[in-house]
């Protein structure tokens, strides 16, 4: 296919992003071109949109960033053997090298050559995309536009929250951003007693409640080991999830949770921050598992799954916009916190 088409770009290293005319990418060997229904915003996206000092030291301009969509397959390239035009596909944005040694041993979702869509690559801010037919997961059950868009924090979710047993456990999720709201619903489908969450934003605590916690917490107005320790018989959690990245949130959430307990670890914090490790872990002989990204394919499996069970997980969603005329309110409310889950469609 030739021709332009409308994309949102950083254009230079500093704040902001432009709206940009350029050409349609022409997919190579192995790769299919995707016209994108529905986007959405992602942390990181916010990152690069703001220009902090991570995406100053990763991200190289010019770049057509967003990386969280779904789309139909309009071409394929040469060497394409199983996506056909004219599927429904959600992207695996991880592109695998598919030759090192992580990815020969099954790990490709942490290939040590990997690159992102929309930050070494060009992203899904535009009509049109070029993605690995590798990379893509064509739907096979009914799926709503903005569900499909948003199984990049889904399948993080489901990857961190799945990384240990939780039938019978209680569950302290720390962070309540779409991918801590999403955990909510896979903990309690995957068997969880009670889900007990951290936020400082009252909004997302609301969403949060609506989505199923058990109990609530804002650390700004109550300690929220205190309030763990006392929700179960002063044990202490289960399984730790954390989802903020926030130093004091890590702390606390260790402090939260049981002797032998397991902690599951998604949140980035952007600076090191300090652990007591030997209280903390090692003393309380807790399991701590560090998570990136989906396992390729495994987690699509597993998030497939419990959509097809019923798992709803659209009230995460709470704002749709168009991604030509909303980014920068788009923006404006995932930096301010008063929103779920913002999709953006071109």
């Amino acid at each position: 296919m030739r021709g332009e088409m409308r994309a949102i770009s950083k254009m230079r290293p500093e704040p902001g992003a432009e709206l940009i005319t350029a050409p349609i990418p022409q997919p190579g060997r192995g790769e299919v071109l995707v016209r994108v229904r529905a986007t959405a915003i992602c942390g990181t996206d916010v990152h690069i949109y703001e220009w902090d000092p991570w995406s100053q030291a990763r991200v190289t301009t010019p770049r057509i960033f967003g990386h969280e969509f779904c789309g139909d397959v309009v071409e394929v390239g040469e060497g394409v053997t199983k996506v056909k035009e004219g599927q429904f596909v959600s992207v695996e944005t991880h592109t695998a090298c598919g030759k090192c040694f992580y990815c020969l041993t099954g790990l490709a979702h942490i290939c040590q050559n990997a690159k992102i869509m929309g930050i070494d690559r060009d992203g899904c801010f535009a009509e049109y995309v070029v993605v690995p037919e590798f990379n893509c997961w064509i739907w096979d059950i009914d799926i709503s536009d903005e569900v499909a868009a948003i199984q990049d924090p889904f399948g993080n979710a489901v990857h961190t929250t799945l990384a240990t047993d939780l039938v019978g456990k209680t569950v302290l999720i720390t962070g309540m951003g779409p991918i801590g709201l999403c955990a909510i619903s896979v903990a309690k489908a995957a068997g969880a007693t009670e889900v007990y969450v951290t936020d400082v934003s009252d909004y997302r605590l609301d969403l949060a409640c609506k989505l199923g916690a058990d109990l609530a917490i804002n650390p700004k107005r109550e300690d929220p080991v205190a309030a763990v320790r006392e929700a179960t018989g002063g044990v202490g959690a289960d399984v730790l999830l954390e989802m903020s990245g926030s130093p004091s949130a890590i702390v606390q959430g260790f402090d939260a949770l049981r002797k032998a307990g397991f902690a599951s670890l998604l949140g980035i914090p952007s600076e090191p921050i300090k652990l007591d490790l030997a209280n903390a872990i090692i003393f309380k002989s807790a399991t701590v598992q560090g998570i990136n990204g989906r396992r390729m394919f495994e987690t699509w499996f597993q998030a497939r799954s419990l959509l097809k069970a019923g798992l709803d997980i659209t009230p995460v969603i709470t704002h749709k916009m168009s991604l030509w005329d909303d980014l920068d309110e788009g923006m404006e409310l995932m930096m301010s916190g008063q929103c779920g889950k913002v999709i953006l469609y071109p």
